[in-house]
């Protein structure tokens, strides 16, 4: 029942999902890790920093809905290892309106291609009027 498929999905605030975002770096391979407070704070945007007992709370947050495993901890100093769950949620937080890579290529491939055709274009219609006038005249 435990790993069964979650229907209700756990929201995140934003300093949580950077936390994790920061934790799913140091513990990329599922493995406890060590991880300083201090490291963690200083990973945080300027905009986001927040004091040691901040970080603290939100370990411990986490670690309550499973979402990362503390096996042990001493002052600012957290044994963690990020739990699958942890994973699934950061990968479902992703905007699913971002191009690949290989999409802003693409598209970039066609706006060049576009803006050579309309110059072409500009220029012979330019050359043409002009042709036309001086026959005229």
């Amino acid at each position: 029942m435990f790993f069964e498929n979650r229907q209700n999905k756990i929201m995140l605030d934003t300093k949580s999902k950077l936390v994790l975002n920061i934790l799913s770096k140091e513990c990329g391979n599922g493995n406890y890790h060590i991880v300083e407070v201090s490291d963690i704070i200083m990973s945080l945007p300027r905009h986001f920093r927040m004091d040691s007992e901040a970080v603290k709370h939100i370990l411990t947050h986490l670690e309550r809905q499973d979402i990362i495993s503390i096996k042990y901890d001493d002052d600012d100093t957290y044994c963690i290892a990020v739990l699958p769950y942890g994973f699934e949620l950061l990968e479902t937080e992703k905007p699913k309106h971002l191009k690949t890579p290989s999409e802003k290529n693409k598209s970039k491939a066609i706006f060049i291609l576009v803006c050579f055709l309309m110059a072409f274009l500009g220029s012979f219609l330019g050359s043409l009027i002009c042709f036309c006038f001086i026959k005229i005249l």
